[in-house]
């Protein structure tokens, strides 16, 4: 393995590893439709803004999200929005799994 190969599974791990937390995923889904508020994301989630601009900030510093300050408001949109398209592939992984493991209990 070479060190570009190094840095660059580094830097794929990296955008996996910020998509890796549940509330962190679904706030990717979320902006799949559009952009959102943080303030949409507090009321939806149910944790307050600290930990919703925590989460929005991990994303951010992956490259995964953009940020659009207005007033008091800050607006959060998808940065590459083909980011999410391998959960197709995560899907079929776990319904694959499913499917063996049904297979054992036959």
């Amino acid at each position: 393995m070479t060190e570009f190969d190094k840095k660059l599974l580094t830097a794929k791990a990296n955008v996996l590893k910020a998509l890796a937390h549940p509330t962190r995923l679904w706030m990717a889904e979320q902006l799949e439709g559009g952009e959102k508020c943080v303030c949409e994301f507090v009321d939806q989630v149910g944790a307050d803004f600290s930990t919703i601009s925590k989460h929005l900030s991990v994303l951010k510093q992956a490259g995964i999200v953009e940020d659009d300050k207005r007033g008091k408001q800050v607006y959060y949109k998808l940065k590459v929005p083909c980011v999410l398209n391998f959960m197709q592939c995560v899907e079929a992984v776990l319904k694959n799994n499913a499917k063996d493991q049904a297979e054992l209990v036959k």
